[in-house]
């Protein structure tokens, strides 16, 4: 089999894929090594241990950035770590939200509200590939710089959070409006990724 593009790929073919497809290259140890400190970091919080969590979330992230420049570096772009970036991303700040909202902290925490937006959001947005998959027989992996900007900034604030807990600042004006800025930009991308989405269920190019 030829090589396939990953710009476009359909689940149809994942169990003819080559070899070659399902291999874990370096930068998918870097993507499944963002998953392996999950628990580590969810446990530190739990345990208040707000600097080594704050250093395990700051590894995790710089692995989001190293794996998508080795890919890119390497000609290393495979099926297998195109389909496990976005659910490293995904467990990664799912966990640390849920965990915020619902761990005693000294400060303030992430308000239970807003974890049950962001995982509705991944939900509908979950729901809605399913959709795509069930009317069109195929399903596009195709992040948005808006999509990746919204990770970017729910990253920097979980990072700002744990060195506030660490360093026991409590900046309030700036923890709502960065809280404001989260949501706008989340709400955005979903919009974003629904009318993508709606386009390609109903064929129309704009």
């Amino acid at each position: 089999m030829g090589k396939i593009n990953l710009s476009r790929f359909t689940l149809r073919i994942f169990n003819r894929l080559p070899d070659a497809e399902k291999r874990i290259t370096i930068p998918t140890l870097f993507t499944l090594a963002r998953i392996i400190v999950v628990p580590i970091i969810v446990g530190a919080m739990m345990k208040h241990y707000w600097g080594i969590a704050f250093f395990f979330f700051v590894f995790a992230c710089m692995t989001d950035l190293i794996d998508g420049f080795l890919a890119r570096l390497l000609n290393e772009k495979t099926f297998l770590g195109a389909c496990l970036d976005p659910v490293a991303d995904k467990l990664l700040l799912l966990s640390c939200f849920s965990t915020l909202a619902f761990v005693s902290t000294p400060l303030f925490s992430v308000p239970r509200f807003f974890v049950l937006f962001v995982v509705g959001k991944e939900a509908l947005q979950i729901a809605g590939a399913l959709l795509i998959y069930h009317f069109r027989g195929h399903l596009d992996v195709h992040p948005t710089l808006l999509g990746k900007t919204t990770t970017c900034i729910q990253m920097i604030f979980i990072m700002w959070l744990f060195a506030c807990y660490f360093f026991c600042w409590m900046p309030i004006k700036t923890y709502y409006v960065m809280l404001g800025v989260m949501i706008f930009f989340i709400g955005v991308s979903f919009i974003q990724y629904a009318r993508m989405g709606w386009r390609v269920i109903t064929g129309k190019k704009k």
